[in-house]
């Protein structure tokens, strides 16, 4: 027997057991919602923390808990046909760590390294190659999903669709993921940022439409500084590079970006240069930053957060944490509101391309769009004067220009409201099929009473 032929033996048996390790864990988890005698709600316990809004009162930390921690491994990595198998708890730090020395990379890797893939198809995650690809779901293949029932289903854009893109932005809602098939894209060691720097929206604006027409980058995204200077952050893979910059202690990549005309990353720094903060980083203090810089992430803000959920503020004063969708035409409009009303900077903003109209929105919400492209606007932090929530007018702003925003935050819709932007309809036609008797909340519920403690 050659050598390779023995290689190829142990590739096999190694993947044979992935599978009936996988199998495993699925019937273990699908046994006990069979088996269970409460009657719900029920959520989720994993590894990594949510990356949603830590809110104080939010009642699913009383549910009955489903434990998916195991889910825990990358079952396959497929350089030939660029494709990465895997269960939903694997986060994408270990996802890049794995396919990175194979010059691979996930289209979409969100900017914390513990997002998991589970929770970024469930909460729409996007990052800077999302002008090209679209979300991290638009990159995915196939899903396995255990229905509340604890019935194993597979779907894909030709097998079951309607649930294959429902998952999609439903939170938890609608079942259990626990198989992730997506694709992946040749990487190099190194991106090479630019920055084009803007005194107006119109040309800012302008930069990004040559850009997404054009097809001529890598990486895209930005942020924007003031009414006044708005800065385009423009990657491109590279082989070599005659230096590279770190932004994991002292600095803060987000800080840089309003100095530098270029930088250069490793492609690992580069896919998680906001883990540390999008737009503002603690402790701002250089001493203090010595100290703590190492220890203070994403990871371990939402770790303490959430472990120490009673300190948070009331519902009525939290910071605002928002990630809003506009149609690209209507940018200026928005942001005209935005510079007089909030005042707030800087915005990451990230251009979004529109892949598909996706069947968890309203068609009446899609006919007022002809955009091909929208605008991620991300604001961070912003602090909520008396007597005002600015959570609901975000809400408010956003139905004057045909936006919507992600459900990760605070959420003040009323239920006429939330339903003529999400699709009641295909919603409710998959909850029959997967969760009939609501074990899982519906989205509403979830995302607009469960989290502030109704």
């Amino acid at each position: 027997m050659t050598t390779e032929s023995v290689a190829s033996e142990r590739e096999a048996k190694g993947s044979s057991r992935q599978e009936a390790l996988h199998a495993a864990k699925v019937e273990a988890i699908a046994r006990q919602l069979k088996q269970r005698k409460g009657t719900g709600p029920a959520s989720f316990r994993k590894k990594s923390p949510p990356h949603q809004v830590p809110k104080r009162n939010d009642s699913r930390r009383n549910d009955e808990k489903v434990d998916l921690g195991d889910l825990d491994q990358i079952l396959d990595i497929d350089p030939v046909g660029l494709t990465c198998t895997a269960e939903p708890a694997v986060t994408f730090d270990e996802v890049v760590r794995a396919t990175l020395p194979l010059g691979l990379v996930p289209f979409i890797v969100p900017e914390h390294k513990t997002i998991t893939l589970g929770g970024a198809i469930a909460g729409c995650s996007i990052e800077s190659m999302s002008f090209r690809q679209g979300g991290f779901h638009d990159t995915c293949l196939e899903y396995e999903v255990i229905t509340a029932k604890g019935e194993v289903l597979h779907c894909s854009p030709t097998e079951q669709p309607l649930l294959f893109q429902m998952i999609h932005g439903s939170f938890g809602t609608l079942g259990i993921l626990s198989r992730v098939r997506f694709k992946l894209v040749r990487a190099a060691p190194y991106v090479r940022v630019t920055y084009e720097t803007y005194d107006t929206l119109e040309a800012f604006q302008q930069a990004i439409w040559r850009h997404f027409s054009a097809q001529d980058t890598d990486y895209l995204d930005g942020q924007i500084f003031s009414p006044t200077k708005h800065v385009l952050c423009v990657g491109h893979f590279v082989e070599k590079a005659p230096y590279v910059s770190r932004y994991d202690w002292l600095t803060a990549y987000c800080e840089s970006i309003p100095r530098r005309k270029e930088d250069y990353l490793t492609t690992y720094d580069y896919l998680f240069r906001y883990n540390r903060g999008v737009t503002h980083v603690k402790p701002r203090n250089l001493l203090a930053r010595a100290l703590f810089g190492k220890f203070i992430h994403s990871d371990s803000v939402l770790r303490t957060a959430n472990r120490f959920h009673r300190l948070l503020l009331p519902e009525k004063d939290p910071p605002v944490i928002v990630d809003v969708f506009v149609p690209f035409s209507r940018t200026a409009e928005f942001m005209d509101w935005y510079h007089r009303e909030m005042r707030h900077y800087p915005v990451w903003c990230v251009p979004f391309r529109r892949t598909r109209d996706y069947e968890w929105l309203t068609p009446r919400w899609w006919a007022g769009i002809s955009d091909p492209l929208f605008l991620d606007l991300a604001v961070y932090g912003l602090p909520q004067p008396p007597g005002r929530n600015l959570y609901k007018e975000f809400e408010d702003a956003l139905r004057k220009v045909n936006g919507t925003k992600t459900l990760i935050s605070y959420n003040y819709y009323d239920e006429d409201t939330f339903w003529g932007i999400w699709n009641r309809d295909t919603y409710q036609t998959v909850k029959q099929r997967t969760d009939p008797d609501n074990l899982f909340r519906d989205l509403y519920t979830k995302t607009c009473k469960a989290a502030l403690g109704l």
